[in-house]
């Protein structure tokens, strides 16, 4: 079921893409994070906004 609502659109790509990934093991973390919540590495990344297309 697609979201047609901009606002509701926004909140659901928040929820989804506001995290962190580790590098070295791929847990995800929150936004906040400085250290990975499995491995205790530094080594994280935002997480990737996909393309989509339409």
């Amino acid at each position: 079921m697609a979201v047609l609502d901009p606002e509701l659109m926004k909140i659901v790509e928040m929820r989804a893409l506001n995290k962190k990934i580790c590098r070295k093991c791929g847990a995800v973390n929150p936004p906040s994070a400085t250290r990975c919540r499995r491995c205790r590495s530094r080594n994280l990344r935002p997480k990737r906004k996909v393309a989509t297309k339409r």
